[in-house]
């Protein structure tokens, strides 16, 4: 199955050259191309394609708006955006990530960590550029538990609280497998099930989550 993907950034340069990129992979396909957040918002709406990879600063609206705007909680009918810039900002990481980003890549990250965001984006999966991971994760796990602490919709078993904390820490979903002595699909099958349980759209959210409620261990 081919990825559309839709690429908007206002550097002509830059935009071609993630477009030339993307369009060199088997399983991918630029549909678009947008020069500014407003174009980018109107494209994608129209085109609907699986993913659209945003620039963090554009003219019109931001990224993190653009985000907000294709793939926020209140949008009905979202479309997977990774959010890809210059700027390595904890404060763009987190705004992009709670706008509803499924990816955060910086732009020298390199043709395969791109090609594989857009791939876990597609899929409804997230991918954090690695180092960018760690320092996130170190954040939260720096500060302080909400004390709202928002409960599942439904109690966790022991199990998924297990699988919790391993994705709260960046485990993946062969590590988590490996490390619980479990299969890979039926790591899967928990991951599926926290996300549904806590309302989370992606990994990121349910290691935010973790954090947020205490829950991410030791």
């Amino acid at each position: 199955m081919t990825v559309r993907v839709l690429v908007a950034d206002d550097q002509d340069l830059v935009r071609t050259g993630l477009s030339m990129i993307l369009d060199a992979q088997p399983g991918i396909e630029v549909v678009g191309q947008a020069a500014d957040g407003h174009a980018a918002v109107e494209l994608a709406q129209r085109l609907r394609p699986d993913v659209c990879l945003v620039d963090i600063q554009m003219p019109g609206l931001d990224g993190i708006e653009v985000t907000r705007l294709l793939a926020g909680r209140d949008v009905p009918d979202p479309i997977a955006v990774v959010v890809i810039t210059t700027f390595d900002l904890d404060e763009y990481v987190q705004g992009a990530l709670r706008a509803g980003a499924r990816g955060f890549l910086l732009k020298d990250a390199g043709p395969e960590l791109l090609v594989q965001a857009v791939h876990a984006a597609a899929v409804g999966d997230a991918l954090i550029a690695p180092n960018i991971t760690r320092r996130l994760l170190a954040t939260l796990a720096a500060r302080e538990p909400s004390s709202r602490r928002t409960q599942p919709i439904e109690p966790l078993t022991e199990r998924e609280e297990e699988v919790l904390a391993l994705v709260a820490r960046g485990r993946t979903n062969a590590e988590i497998a490996a490390e619980l002595f479990i299969g890979l699909t039926t790591a899967k099958t928990h991951v599926a099930s926290l996300l549904a349980k806590i309302g989370a759209r992606n990994r990121v959210e349910i290691a935010m989550w973790a954090y947020d409620t205490g829950r991410a261990g030791n």
